[in-house]
């Protein structure tokens, strides 16, 4: 396994954001993902629907320890980088969808169908919107992170073309206790993974500012614990921005 990984460590040079390659597979995915989440959604009975919810878990999983060993051998030289831990707000659907099965309680599944509807639409988005992090110089890394948050696109307008979530306001609320659950357990990871290395779980480490954009300006100005606070509740802000979009989208076509 090591052997094929490595001879699939084609390298490239690292693409600029916004630059043409950016752009374009950022256009042509987001496109895909609109359509097909569209006309699945009108044709699918819901048995299949929670089963193309679970196929999509799986090819998230199947990418994602793919990336981790691609990382482990080639990236890191057989160290394990705990900054790439599997554990931000993008990874959650990989876990979701592969639980969906599992779960029979229909208000639980509502509420975790409308969290990623809400949340990982929102974070796929905002991760294509500005891409940093996301472009390497190994062809599979770069292709890995703009193809997954493709994927979290679809995954979120298909449970909204489905008319799967709740577009009600208290069904947004419903969805922040598991929020909350998930940035407890990405401190939990972040603050027991210290002595191994640099874990910064939901970007919400207690011992550095965060890195995303404005909000490490944020952070470096008032203190990391203030900035992480601004920084969830701006999540949060935005989650209920798409669900309003979703709740608007149902009214018209009811």
């Amino acid at each position: 396994m090591k052997e094929f990984i490595i001879k699939t460590a084609w390298m490239m040079v690292p693409p600029q954001p916004y630059s043409a390659f950016h752009i374009c597979i950022t256009a042509v995915g987001f496109l895909i993902a609109v359509l097909a989440a569209y006309v699945l959604s009108r044709k699918m009975e819901r048995k299949f629907f929670i089963r193309l919810l679970f196929f999509c878990g799986v090819i998230l999983t199947a990418s994602e320890i793919y990336k981790q060993l691609f990382l482990y051998y080639v990236v890191n030289q057989e160290k394990y980088d705990w900054w790439y831990f599997p554990f931000q707000l993008c990874s959650l659907p990989m876990y979701f969808c592969l639980l969906l099965p599992l779960v029979k309680n229909r208000k639980l599944q509502l509420i975790i169908l409308t969290f990623m509807q809400d949340f990982n639409l929102l974070g796929g988005i905002m991760a294509l919107a500005e891409p940093s992090g996301l472009l390497h110089p190994y062809w599979f890394l770069t292709m890995h992170g703009l193809l997954w948050h493709i994927l979290l696109i679809f995954i979120g307008l298909f449970i909204g073309f489905s008319h799967e979530s709740d577009s009600s306001f208290t069904g947004y609320i419903r969805t922040l206790p598991l929020f909350l659950l998930c940035c407890g357990i990405a401190t939990l990871i972040n603050v027991t993974a210290r002595p191994l290395g640099q874990a910064d779980m939901f970007y919400i480490s207690p011992y550095y500012p965060n890195n995303q954009a404005v909000f490490y300006t944020i952070s470096q100005k008032i203190g990391v614990l203030p900035g992480n606070i601004i920084y969830l509740l701006s999540i949060c802000i935005g989650g209920l921005l798409f669900h309003m979009i979703f709740a608007r989208l149902f009214r018209h076509t009811e």
